[in-house]
């Protein structure tokens, strides 16, 4: 089976949610299939999804992604459910670890064993859209005696992964697995993983959807887009998660000043270790036909789904990037 390549607008437009609506519509009217949200505060990811859903008439709806450490596995699955019913076939449920300023910092919550907890969190969830009763026993999760009525149309589980042990566990448990903020030249090395993954599982790799949330930006001036992609990832990457996988991607030096200017709390030198040649390997910034080309070539790459998600610093930026990837003006190859 092969795949399909698509194009998403990223979720929410903000917080409110008409904006949000008007976004989903807009994609609906110029030919983009998807529509993917992220999940890490305000306004709650799932309940927009739930609210949103009448105005969509065939987008397919994902999360990317829901951490598995603020909701147990079974208001999880409830959850999934009543979305199900509302886009019959057109949600797929996003779970992953986040990461220690979300877990930590924002909630409270210790970032204890991600992988196990991703892992376990995904069976069970699975095991209760199918309408099983759980008798489950793990490392960090426990569950018996629940059951929920099965979903009809029991939405698909994705995982969001970066390092191989992640990845290479989502495609064994998940049925698909969701990037970000990768370097180029690690994406060979991240589907190694996925294919080592799928072979444990007796899966076929070329069947597992790879979904990436692409930092994008449509302009004629390549230096102001890589100001606004040092500001806002900087930080981003002086995070443990971000940190180890720039580090595991061969920028080692880069992330090692990056943690020593957070640690410093020297905003200079922390956004500053992100070299012009490095943001131009993690971020898509240029032209529309060199945007273009760049998500062709992800694609030529492995990468099935691409969430466009603008690197905006004004209304102006974010139409821009998006027109360049309507169905009008981009197809794939």
């Amino acid at each position: 089976m092969t795949l399909t390549k698509r194009i998403a607008v990223t979720l929410p437009a903000g917080p409110n949610i008409e904006d949000t609506v008007k976004r989903i519509q807009w994609a609906e009217e110029n030919g983009i299939p998807d529509g993917w949200f992220s999940d890490s505060g305000a306004p709650d990811t799932l309940t927009q999804v739930a609210a949103i859903a009448h105005h969509t008439n065939n987008l397919r709806i994902g999360v990317a992604v829901t951490p598995v450490y603020t909701r147990s596995p079974s208001v999880l699955a409830a959850s999934a459910n009543v979305i199900s019913q509302l886009l019959p076939g057109r949600f797929i449920m996003g779970l992953g670890s986040s990461s220690q300023t979300i877990m930590g910092q924002w909630n409270g919550i210790p970032l204890d064993k991600p992988l196990t907890r991703v892992k376990e969190t995904a069976q069970l969830v699975k095991t209760m859209l199918s309408g099983e009763k759980t008798n489950f026993e793990g490392d960090t999760l426990y569950s018996r005696g629940y059951r929920q009525a099965p979903c009809e149309n029991p939405p698909p589980v994705y995982i969001g992964a970066l390092r191989p042990k992640m990845i290479e566990m989502a495609a064994e448990v998940g049925d698909g697995v969701i990037f970000n903020l990768w370097p180029k030249g690690a994406l060979p090395k991240m589907l190694e993983a996925l294919k080592k993954g799928a072979a444990n599982a007796g899966k076929d790799w070329q069947e597992i959807e790879v979904v990436n949330r692409a930092m994008v930006l449509c302009t004629d001036d390549k230096e102001y887009g890589r100001k606004l992609f040092r500001a806002a990832f900087g930080p981003y990457y002086a995070t443990p998660v971000y940190n180890k996988f720039l580090s595991w991607a061969g920028y080692e030096d880069a992330a090692n000043t990056i943690a020593e200017g957070w640690a410093e709390k020297d905003r200079a030198k922390t956004s500053g270790a992100l070299s012009d040649e490095l943001i131009d390997e993690i971020g898509i910034i240029g032209t529309e036909e060199e945007i273009q080309a760049r998500i062709q070539q992800d694609a030529d790459g492995g990468v099935h789904t691409h969430i466009i998600a603008p690197l905006a610093a004004t209304k102006e930026d974010l139409e821009r990037t998006f027109n360049a990837f309507t169905a009008k003006n981009f197809q794939f190859k």
